[in-house]
């Protein structure tokens, strides 16, 4: 199987999630320059975190008009996987491959630092590693990571369980006083119906080495490895 990174003008999280996937787990990767048209032969497509384009007008409104994401959508229309992380998340929605907006943060600042996340969907490409309701440990490094959408959609993505993560306390729990970046629900990452597209603000790829504090993203990388290759979990 083989991965795409493709980079933006302004992403800075490409070099991680390439390690990862090409040092630690040993997959074949390539970076995808974002003026390309022609995703033929991946597996995989991934949207890496940074500030695309400086974050200008809103975070990803522009790189979703960058070449490469017409063959992004219809990538992603055709059935293949998609992962956004951070900025990649926000240019996803951008691109209304998921529903929703990030908005700014509700403390109005950068924040940096590790979270809490519950799994809530154990059952998709991006999840069979985890347990259901597991806590796990990934670090946030965003301005606009406050998910919002309206009451319909939240109904939907509640009832087609395509809420992936959510960011909840140590326990498991997500009271109010979990909520100290989001808007709604707590939502850290979403998939769309078709589950084969996922978007996520917490960062996977600097959480999936002992070095770097812990592994829990490391299982996400692995789960999309254990569907599309049929190991064993």
């Amino acid at each position: 199987m083989k991965f795409a990174v493709v980079i933006f003008p302004g992403t800075s999280g490409e070099g991680d999630v390439y390690h990862v996937l090409k040092n630690v787990l040993g997959k074949s990767v390539d970076y995808v320059w974002h003026a390309e048209t022609d995703l033929n032969g991946y597996d995989v497509i991934i949207l890496p975190a940074g500030t695309s384009y400086g974050d200008y007008i809103r975070a990803g409104a522009i790189a979703r008009f960058s070449p490469i994401m017409e063959a992004v959508v219809a990538f992603a229309e055709s059935g293949g996987l998609v992962l956004g992380i951070g900025n990649g998340f926000q240019i996803l929605l951008e691109a209304n491959l998921l529903p929703g907006a990030l908005l700014k943060n509700k403390s109005l600042k950068f924040i940096c630092k590790d979270s809490n996340l519950r799994v809530e969907n154990i059952n998709t490409f991006f999840t069979n590693h985890f347990e259901a309701d597991e806590i796990l440990s990934m670090p946030i490094a965003h301005n606009f990571g406050s998910y919002f959408c309206d009451e319909k959609t939240l109904e939907e993505l509640t009832i087609n369980q395509q809420i992936v993560f959510s960011y909840s306390s140590l326990d498991g729990k997500v009271p109010q006083v979990a909520n100290y970046n989001v808007r709604l629900a707590n939502i850290a990452g979403i998939i769309n119906k078709e589950g084969n597209i996922l978007g996520m603000m917490p960062h996977p790829e600097r959480s999936s080495e002992e070095i770097l504090g812990g592994t829990d993203g490391l299982r996400l990388f692995t789960s999309i490895i254990n569907k599309l290759e049929g190991v064993g979990a």
